[in-house]
């Protein structure tokens, strides 16, 4: 052992024998053992879990909502295991065991409650980060940033009064500007301690048997750059952790103007996020961290929008060389005016959100609302292993309809079709107008013999319907194509092919007389055509 090595060797020794070290409840850790074997049934694993009652409710509970957004209820931990993953549902256990984690000692000057707050805004801000990039996998995101500074809650349960040093240094030397607080923080347990909170971490979680997707981020998160590894997934996970700390800090800092600007430089940087993206994380961020905590069953104060912080940030600035009585006046008056702006900007901006993916003529989703849906539907059927359908219908003659009636006749046709085929789907399913007179189906969880059926429902439905204008009924017919598909990550899975070979086999429809359905028979199947 080096000379160098030995204070932290010697602080770990320390750690890892005090009985006030946090242990995994039994259930976490059978499930790390089990699922780091391979070939493990998953009925085993759901027996597991099963054996938790209250763990399984809890499970069931987040599954079923919006936290996946999965299409179909869930009812029991075997289908959880199924649907959602192996990876999913263990990042489920571990995160539920993690914010039990703990002793909430009222005497120490570690904040435990404040503590699980910020992680909880670290674990829905790396979620809500990774979500904006196309094919990331996302199953183990909320875990990742739950757990980044959990060596921070270690150095407080084992190491208490050396800690306490750290957190008095830190509040003595706090300044207004608070930008690189977290460097200070690991330069001082260096110093005080002889090892930093992100390597005491990381060596307790690998003690624990936590995968390397969640040992690494811990050991990383606050240097992103200095992971050397070629585990895309990790990489990921380490930045999208860093940028989610910066987030955080948006909340809990002085100056949250300072990372604001620092998360959209370091969002672009690390991860290349489109503006669009950084964008929606910082719109979404405050609403994601208040449906995590109420899926996780954590009771929080509500969080303030970003835009709110940021402007009553400005507001403080404004004011500094201000009166008592000018400050208080400037404040009501600038809160009412806040509020009003806010008020108008959330009508606009749903006004605009549904201006931009309503098509205007029929009221359904348009064009570019399509390619974003099925973006979205392509990832987690790659997450969950599941199959797709894609149906392209096209109005026959609708040209003759056109020149032979006239174009008003054409758009009441139009707009009859989507209201009666609207009705045809599931809510889920999506309707869009793809151009023109064509029109595309997205059918989750759909395979070829049920997405054939749909087709020819909707077929028959438009062949029978009478679309009486007022002045004469029209006879109307569609042709469709239909192609079917099982996204996977062992080759890459195409989009444009996808959408491509429906197309085809609206082609062929059409070209066999029209009024027909037709399913896609690629001549050279790729892996993700596999029924």
């Amino acid at each position: 052992m080096s000379a160098q090595n030995a204070p932290s060797e010697a602080v770990l020794s320390t750690i890892f024998n005090s009985k006030d070290l946090p242990t995994l409840p039994i259930i976490a850790s059978k499930l790390l053992v089990l699922t780091a074997q391979e070939d493990t049934p998953l009925t085993e694993i759901a027996t597991l879990i099963s054996q938790d009652m209250g763990l399984s409710t809890k499970i069931l509970r987040v599954a079923n909502s919006s936290f996946y957004s999965f299409p179909q209820q869930i009812a029991s931990i075997n289908q959880a295991v199924s649907i959602l993953g192996l990876n999913a549902v263990r990042s489920l256990v571990l995160s539920f065991s993690f914010l039990s984690l703990g002793e909430k000692n009222k005497k120490s000057k570690f904040n435990f409650e404040q503590f699980w707050e910020r992680s909880l805004v670290e674990a829905a801000g790396t979620k809500l980060i990774l979500e904006q990039i196309p094919y990331a996998d996302t199953e183990e995101a909320f875990t990742c940033g739950l757990l980044q500074n959990i060596g921070q809650l270690i150095f407080a349960t084992t190491l208490s009064q050396e800690y306490e040093q750290i957190l008095n240094s830190l509040e003595a030397g706090k300044q207004d500007n608070n930008n690189g607080q977290q460097i200070d923080q690991r330069q001082l347990e260096q110093e005080l301690i002889g090892i930093t909170h992100t390597e005491v971490g990381f060596e307790v979680a690998k003690m624990w048997g936590l995968p390397e997707s969640l040992l690494l981020p811990i050991k990383f998160h606050h240097q992103p750059t200095s992971y050397e590894g070629t585990n895309e997934k990790v990489t990921l996970y380490i930045r999208a952790a860093y940028l989610a700390g910066l987030l955080a800090n948006i909340f809990y800092s002085e100056t949250p103007e300072v990372f604001h600007k620092q998360f959209r430089t370091e969002a672009k940087n690390l991860l290349q996020l489109k503006i669009r993206g950084v964008n929606t994380v910082l719109k979404m961020i405050d609403q994601t961290i208040g449906q995590s905590a109420n899926f996780f069953g954590i009771k929080i104060n509500e969080f303030k929008s970003v835009a709110e912080i940021l402007q009553e940030a400005n507001l403080r600035l404004s004011l500094i060389n201000l009166s008592y009585e000018e400050m208080n006046r400037e404040l009501i008056k600038s809160k009412m005016a806040l509020e009003k702006i806010t008020e108008e900007l959330e009508q606009k901006n749903r006004l605009l959100e549904n201006l931009a993916n309503l098509d205007g003529l029929t009221e359904i989703n348009n064009h570019r609302y399509f390619q974003i849906f099925l973006d979205s539907e392509i990832n987690r059927c790659i997450r969950n292993e599941r199959s797709l359908g894609l149906l392209l219908a096209d109005i026959d003659h609708f040209k003759k309809l056109n020149d032979t009636y006239g174009h008003q006749t054409g758009d009441f046709i139009l707009k009859e079709f989507s209201r009666i085929t609207k009705e045809v789907i599931r809510e889920y399913d999506l309707i869009a107008r793809y151009g023109g007179e064509e029109f595309v189906f997205v059918l989750p969880e759909t395979g070829e013999e049920d997405a054939l059926a749909v087709a020819e429902k909707l077929r028959k439905t438009v062949e029978d319907y009478p679309f009486d204008d007022g002045n004469l009924t029209y006879h109307v017919t569609i042709s469709v194509g239909v192609a079917c598909a099982v996204p996977s990550e062992d080759e890459e899975f195409n989009k444009n092919d996808f959408i491509n070979n429906a197309d085809e086999a609206l082609y062929e429809a059409k070209n066999n007389g029209r009024n027909r359905v037709v399913l896609h028979h690629p001549k050279k199947k790729k892996k993700w055509y596999n029924f």
